[in-house]
């Protein structure tokens, strides 16, 4: 059995490549059971245990893989100067149960959600979409970043975070790298100039507002992982057409399940889930002016295609 490292990952995948992956697994014939979600308490913190398996179906073309990564999330991680998730994948051949590989899933996670997010936002944001803001400056911004540039022709991104030196030297270093970005201290301001707005925090209480989004902007929610954690108010629920990676989105999760727990939108206010969306079930974005807003909590299917595209370009 093959161990991948964070580096080999990072060396065989692309954001185009693998939100086409991404595209074709949620379009196709995968089985993705509901994850086991658990809460562990030490002391003060509260942490999470994920256990998320899925499975090429029996109609799956191509070859077959069965896969399940294990997620530990310890927010106060960041005090110990450890990353808040952490966790491994295990793929196996899909006709014969062999291990095939251990891929860090710390990195897979960071790459397969920041493209679901892109592949969203092919779907529903504007094809002309140029100023981006990017709320959250942690170890997914940069990923996040990358995958929405790889959709659409964003030429500045605005950087945006809590603790505003994190935010300027992120900025910096993505400069280094030639990517558009700047730090900001005013997020209303961004967001109101934004045409794509991302979010990946742990804020508990909303930190974007739903009265600053122009119209024809689309808004990408990534963090608040629990019923605990909000990134957008009610208005901004109000104002937008709503997509979900999954329905579990829909009781998982900060902010739409969350909305619909209070009343303020409804479960048939959700628009349509990826599934929907890539197998042409649902329409996307459905005029230039419209605001929408995806909502994702994360899905094995995911992982799966992640961890098989990366096993098959590494050979």
């Amino acid at each position: 059995m093959r161990v991948v490292s964070a580096d080999e990952i990072d060396s065989v995948l692309t954001s185009e490549g693998l939100v086409d992956a991404l595209q074709e697994a949620f379009a196709g014939d995968l089985v993705a059971p509901v994850r086991h979600h658990h809460e562990i308490t030490r002391g003060a913190e509260i942490a999470t245990l994920l256990l998320m398996p899925a499975w090429t179906g029996s109609e799956g073309g191509g070859e077959a893989h069965i896969g399940v990564k294990i997620v530990t999330v310890f927010p106060e991680n960041a005090t110990r100067s450890l990353p808040s998730i952490l966790g491994s994948y295990l793929l196996m051949d899909g006709a014969t149960g062999v291990p095939r590989a251990a891929l860090d899933g710390a990195r897979l996670t960071l790459w397969r959600t920041a493209c679901a997010s892109a592949l969203a936002a092919r779907h529903l944001a504007r094809e002309d979409a140029r100023v981006m803001t990017m709320v959250g400056a942690g170890a997914l911004a940069p990923f996040l970043i990358r995958a929405h540039m790889s959709q659409r022709p964003i030429d500045e991104v605005r950087l945006w975070n809590h603790r505003s030196g994190k935010a300027r030297d992120l900025a910096a270093a993505l400069r280094d790298q030639g990517l558009p970005v700047t730090a900001v201290d005013d997020l209303e301001a961004a967001v109101r100039g934004s045409d794509l707005v991302s979010c990946a925090t742990l804020a508990e209480k909303p930190i974007v507002s739903g009265a600053w989004l122009r119209e024809g902007a689309h808004l990408d929610l990534v963090g608040a992982f629990n019923l605990r954690m909000r990134e957008a108010d009610d208005e901004a629920l109000r104002r937008s057409r709503i997509f979900v990676d999954t329905p579990a989105a829909l009781k998982e999760g900060g902010d739409v399940a969350l909305g619909i727990a209070s009343g303020v939108i409804g479960a048939g206010d959700v628009q349509a889930d990826l599934h929907q969306l890539c197998r042409g079930e649902r329409a996307g974005r459905g005029s230039y002016g419209e605001i929408t807003l995806f909502k994702s909590v994360g899905a094995a299917i995911e992982d799966l295609a992640a961890a098989a595209l990366a096993y098959r370009r590494l050979g």
